[in-house]
């Protein structure tokens, strides 16, 4: 097989420490390499990667989920539940409640601290 699968999404920070550190925190990333730009790829328990990198000038256009582009990360949880416990303690913003997911499972959409659109996502079986 030749292509393999998305190694890495990736998001322009206005503080990528600190975006970075949220990321560790309270989703389960480790930081597993840093470039001087400075940019991290994080690493999720399941290898996959995430990179922070910083923002340019441009200006933030107003999103949905349903916005042309790439539209959000979706981020599958063992236990959607107890997810949005944690989350709450963490007191992220929601952006909608518990739904169907397509394909199967129940998701839910919430925000990062720079307003970037994340999912949970719990799917039995996969």
């Amino acid at each position: 097989m030749l292509f393999l699968g998305i190694d890495h999404p990736a998001v322009a920070a206005k503080d990528v420490e600190e975006l970075a550190n949220w990321y560790c925190t309270n989703l389960g990333y480790t930081k597993w390499f840093r470039h001087e730009k400075p940019v991290w790829m994080l690493k999720a328990p399941d290898n996959s990667l995430l990179e922070i990198m910083p923002i340019d000038e441009s200006e933030r256009p107003k999103r949905t989920t349903w916005t042309p582009g790439w539209s959000h990360i979706a981020i599958r949880v063992s236990d959607i539940k107890k997810a949005i416990e944690v989350l709450d303690e963490a007191g992220v913003l929601w952006g909608g409640e518990l739904a169907n997911a397509i394909g199967g499972g129940q998701v839910r959409n919430f925000f990062d601290p720079e307003g970037n659109m994340l999912q949970i996502l719990e799917r039995k079986g996969l």
